[in-house]
């Protein structure tokens, strides 16, 4: 049985592989690691199909080094032990071994620990590959002994040049199919940066189109053999954090039409509605603030709303929170008032409540003295008690608050300076 066409077109030069210009361009690291047959250890990470594999067996043919690929997945520490043994061996014949480990986010940490000796003795050299953020998904030892390289998607344009050379190799679909423009840039779109997927997907075409008696692959097959619509998105991956991060700064930065867009990717790719209610939620306290206090609300009913309705009709729930949240004036002043004040809390420990402001319900508590001198605000002017302390004994009066002139918060501003200003006088 012939192997898979993604597998037949493998790139077996560093200059066949498409895309990834910042660390394959002339005098990049990776580069010149290849040119010079001297690899590093690293880690490649990025979305499926950018060619993390390909880039390690590249570097090992480059570099004539003993090469060694394991999955994360069917590989522990005692695969690591051997590993260790035989890059020693390796070592004492003046070789390295270069050892290629996919899904390295999946070891734990003692399966991670297990190559930090092999590595500060240079009996291995580790190519890890991951789809996950090397920074939450890899422990700080293992990282410091490690070269990071970001792999991106490919673009449409890296597509449509992969598929061209596909269809052109004598290993590939030379002389067996064509592909016309438009197909090729369905199936380019239908990839999503995935070159695997898009070879994936040529493959079957072509099948479509010789079964019917074709060689020419148009529109109809590639529909065909893309099937439902898909996107790239990981419910626990790097990918959804991204998207709701652009989401959340698309809602700060008074956005409306790229919280839209980002919603919609969001709800797209299938990331849980009601995940990205809650983030609503937070932006509308964090960012917005006293400025429109309407907004947590509407937020709030956004959620409900959606949870009674369910999708798709809960979804146009989240728009209307997501546009007026990012029409909506902003204000971090609450954030940063709360941060200072738990800041205060965590290095102050537990100060006394002053006798003033404690509770008093029993005759007990008031011959202690709780609740003693303390003025009713309702009972004086503008209800305020000018001159009061709500601090420990001993605290000066922090200030943590600081409306801005924005919304709402503009009156709130003119307000607190009036009786902070009361304060001073009495």
């Amino acid at each position: 049985m012939a192997a898979p066409l993604a597998e037949r077109v493998r790139p077996r030069t560093l200059g066949e592989v498409v895309g990834h210009v910042s660390i394959l361009a002339p005098r990049a690291p990776l580069r010149v690691a290849y040119e010079r047959g001297r690899p590093y250890s690293m880690v490649l990470y990025g979305p499926p199909g950018t060619g993390k594999t390909t880039l390690a067996r590249l570097l090992a043919q480059a570099c004539g080094q003993d090469f060694v690929a394991l999955s994360a997945l069917a590989s522990g520490v005692r695969e690591i032990k051997d590993l260790e043994e035989r890059g020693r061996g390796a070592r004492d014949q003046g070789q390295a071994l270069l050892v290629f480990i996919d899904e390295i986010h999946r070891y734990n940490r003692a399966q991670q620990d297990a190559l930090l000796r092999p590595l500060e003795e240079g009996t291995i050299i580790l190519i890890g590959a991951t789809t996950e953020n090397p920074a939450f998904a890899l422990s700080a030892a293992l990282l410091s002994r490690l070269r990071l390289h970001g792999l991106e998607p490919l673009s449409a344009a890296e597509i449509m040049g992969l598929l061209q050379r596909a269809l052109a190799a004598p290993e590939g679909l030379a002389q067996a199919v064509d592909c016309s423009p438009q197909a090729a840039a369905a199936i380019a779109d239908a990839a999503d940066g995935d070159a695997r997927r898009a070879l994936g997907l040529l493959e079957l075409a072509a099948d479509l189109a010789l079964s019917s008696g074709s060689t020419l692959i148009d529109d109809d097959m590639v529909r065909q053999a893309a099937g439902a619509q898909y996107r790239r998105f990981d419910k626990g991956a790097d990918l959804l954090y991204d998207q709701i991060s652009a989401l959340h700064k698309a809602v700060r930065g008074s956005s409306p039409d790229g919280a839209l867009y980002w919603l919609a990717r969001l709800l797209d790719g299938g990331c849980d509605p009601r995940y990205v209610a809650r983030r609503l939620v937070r932006a509308a306290s964090e960012d917005i603030g006293n400025a429109d206090p309407r907004a947590l609300s509407l937020a709030l009913d956004a959620w409900v709303a959606l949870d009674r309705l369910g999708r798709p009709e809960g979804e146009l729930a989240l728009a209307q929170a997501a546009v007026y949240l990012a029409s909506a004036p902003k204000s971090n002043a609450v954030y940063k008032a709360f941060k200072a004040a738990q800041k205060d809390v965590q290095a102050q420990g537990t100060a006394p409540v002053p006798v003033h402001l404690r509770n008093a319900p029993t005759v007990l508590a008031r011959s202690l003295g709780h609740g003693r001198d303390y003025r009713y605000p309702h009972d004086e002017p503008e209800a305020y008690a000018a001159g009061v302390s709500y601090f420990p004994d001993g605290m000066k009066n922090p200030r943590y608050y600081e409306p801005t002139d924005r919304g709402l918060e503009m009156r709130i501003a003119e307000r607190l300076a009036r009786l902070r200003q009361r304060d001073r006088d009495a």
